[in-house]
């Protein structure tokens, strides 16, 4: 049969059949086409997403949230009251007067351009520990006319898989900033020497475990020696601070060169700073100010001032476990079991985080101020901040308002890193004696089992190990990793806290009983500027304060109120003498004034005229007077505003007035009307007015 082409059997029918044929094919096409086009929206809007940084830090407040139901940063309806503003975010006035600067006053000469001889530094320890010893190494290369080697800190170097992008100093500072801003003090270089490179990685030079807080004595006459026969010297500096932190009259000059290296040598690398400002500037996007809040609460801390029972779970054997650590290395003299009742009230022990949310309310702070709790998640887990929490809800730290693609660019490049599994022994059975085959016919006693190996996965929990071992297990590499990271999210706290409008600190101490993160943010708002409100709270007096109400925190009078806003109000100030007094001699950062500071008002040392004033008492009437003019240059705003000055003089009339107090203003919830507060005005007194506004301020 022959085959015949379908276009000779006819024109027509051929036509016919076509046509559909290639209207199917070009649906396909179109088809094809719209889902290609689909594709590339998409992939496009991803893109701008993850690389428009200007959107997202203009549009960020409207996006955060604390929980899914609760916005943050929402603008109040109604501002407050003056009256009230000026008591929560003023200038304190009576440390107005007080200037930041560090300068060199006189016999103060450059270093020589080259000295001959080195010195190299290796520093352990956290945040604060690493910045004391930076700015006293800087001192000792100083007082030995010696070249400064960038310090190692060890802390980033021992840790794995960081990026390699950043090393030691490096990771947390910049270091062409720490270079520039000391040619002036001391000769500064990244590296050793070729030749002095080589005898250090043969252990050829000699090295000294700095004791802590050690004298100038025992560099000039233990150090210097060595280092005049070897030109270079190794310091170790294990637990932070390597010189005393008061030095000799004669030495003052040395004490603003400590200024001079923490307050502006000690720049965040630019990665850090780029993040910072970002989040500084959505804390600030809604024009309100802003309060910073450092709990304090670390395992290390509460096991030395034995403050485990404040906790009800398993975080007290944990920080029972960590007391007798220390003990046992002669860190801690005293018992393992102590009363944390009584450590509390002797004002040793941090005030947990509700306290702190009861104190801020009586204060004034209403439920919506947006608050800033630095140091992430504290001791004891995030439970421990549900009250805060229900008493403020503009509650946020740094894993709130940063997102991952930010934290991934501030880390830089890292390898990735996989634990190694930890393989069991493999399970050996016991071989049965002979005498037990031989043994005579059944009945008989059956063998003891073998013990069964007991699998990691067999024990429950992260905390699994306090009841299995004396000892905790060691850190994986991940764990390493993340106390690296450390470094950097304190160092955005240290920031933020730094620049806030007003500072709470939990707890000023840390797991040597020295002063912590919390006494650097307080040194350094001091000495940047000292007016900025600075709660520096008499534990001792607030707990017993608190005691009073312990079996009914939340059922308060008016008389309690006052009584807690008038400790709180005085110890902005005075808690400056107990700073002087026991800051200082552990950690001259703490307390930068006199050195640091001169006075800018008509006579170099003046003292308030009030006798009744906090600074006209002793001893900070003596730091006061040793205190000199600030130069010319930077007399700004001599004269002052007689509007400020009103409210300045206004400024301390609502401590003493608790007529118009009312329970109801610590914990009034959003959404409750002002009708039926309990508040009467008052027109007897201007003061009563006063006070007034503040309390319906607060309920708003």
């Amino acid at each position: 049969m022959k085959w015949v082409s379908p276009t000779k059997l006819g024109g027509a029918g051929a036509g016919g059949e076509a046509k559909p044929l290639l209207f199917k094919s070009k649906l396909k096409w179109v088809g094809l086409f719209g889902l290609v086009l689909s594709a590339f929206s998409l992939f496009t809007h991803f893109l701008l997403a993850r690389y428009s940084v200007g959107a997202t830090v203009s549009e960020y407040k409207s996006s955060i949230t604390i929980f899914s139901w609760r916005p943050v940063f929402e603008i109040a309806n109604s501002p407050p009251a003056p009256g009230l503003y000026r008591r929560l975010w003023a200038p304190v006035k009576h440390l107005e007067s007080l200037n930041p600067y560090a300068n060199p006053r006189a016999n103060y000469v450059a270093p020589p351009p080259q000295t001959g001889r080195f010195i190299f530094v290796r520093i352990r320890g956290g945040f604060h520990e690493i910045r004391n010893s930076i700015c006293d190494v800087v001192v000792v290369a100083r007082l030995l006319n010696a070249t400064l080697v960038i310090p190692e800190i060890q802390s980033t170097t021992s840790s794995k898989g960081i990026s390699t992008e950043f090393k030691s100093f490096a990771y947390l500072y910049s270091e062409d900033q720490f270079m520039t801003a000391l040619v002036g003090d001391i000769r500064v270089v990244k590296t050793l020497p070729k030749d002095l490179k080589g005898a250090r990685r043969k252990k050829e030079i000699p090295s000294f475990k700095v004791p802590s807080s050690a004298s100038p004595y025992f560099y000039l006459h233990h150090v210097l020696p060595v280092l005049k026969k070897h030109t270079v010297v190794e310091l170790v500096v294990p637990d932070g601070g390597c010189l005393q932190a008061l030095l000799p009259p004669q030495l003052e000059e040395y004490q603003r060169l400590r200024c001079r290296v923490a307050f502006h040598a000690l720049k965040f690398r630019e990665e850090v700073q780029e993040l910072a400002s970002r989040i500084l500037y959505r804390l600030r996007s809604s024009g309100r100010p802003f309060i910073a809040y450092d709990p304090g609460m670390t395992r290390d801390a509460l096991a030395y001032h034995g403050c485990a029972e404040l906790f009800q779970d398993v975080h007290t054997e944990l920080i029972q476990h960590k007391r007798a650590w220390m003990i046992k290395r002669g860190i801690v003299k005293g018992n393992l079991t102590v009363d944390s009742a009584k450590q509390r009230l002797r004002g040793l022990c941090p005030l947990m985080p509700e306290e702190i949310g009861i104190l801020l309310r009586a204060y004034g702070y209403s439920w919506d101020t947006i608050i800033y709790v630095s140091g992430g998640e504290v001791f004891g887990g995030q439970k421990k901040l549900i009250p805060f929490h229900a008493m403020f809800e503009n509650v946020v730290d740094r894993t709130s308002l940063s997102m991952v693609w930010e934290l991934d660019k501030m880390y830089g490049r890292e390898a990735n890193l996989v634990d190694k599994p930890k393989t069991s022994p493999p399970f050996k059975e016991e071989k049965k004696p002979d005498t037990w085959k031989n043994s005579g016919p059944r009945p008989r006693p059956l063998p003891p089992p073998p013990a069964r190996f007991k699998y990691p996965y067999n024990i429950e929990g992260w905390w699994g190990w306090v009841a299995e071992s004396d000892n905790e297990p060691e850190s994986t590499v991940m764990e390493l990793r993340t106390n690296a990271h450390k470094l950097l999210w304190e160092a955005i706290d240290y920031t933020i806290c730094v620049e806030a409008d007003a500072f709470v600190p939990g707890f000023d101490r840390d797991g040597r009983g020295n002063p912590n993160f919390a006494s650097l943010v307080m040194g350094h708002r001091l000495y940047q500027a000292a007016s900025l409100k600075t709660f520096r709270i008499n534990r001792k007096v607030m707990a017993k304060v608190l005691e009073e109400i312990r079996d009914h925190l939340y059922q308060v009078n008016g008389t309690w109120i006052a009584s807690a806003r008038r400790h709180l109000r005085r110890n902005i100030v005075d808690g400056l003498k107990e700073e002087l007094t026991r800051s200082k001699p552990l950690s001259f950062l703490s307390f930068p004034v006199p050195e640091c500071s001169c006075s800018g008002g008509s006579q170099p040392g003046a003292v308030p005229a009030n006798t009744s004033s906090p600074l006209s008492q002793p001893p900070l009437r003596k730091v006061l007077a040793s205190m000199a003019k600030c130069p010319s240059w930077m007399d700004r705003n001599a004269t002052s505003n007689p509007r400020d000055k009103e409210s300045d003089e206004g400024d301390d009339v609502y401590e003493d007035d608790p007529d118009s107090l009312d329970a109801a203003v610590l914990f009034r919830q959003v959404g409750d009307s002002n009708e039926g507060s309990g508040v009467e005005m008052s027109n007897k007194e201007e003061t009563q007015m006063d006070d007034q506004e503040e309390l319906e301020g607060g309920e708003r």
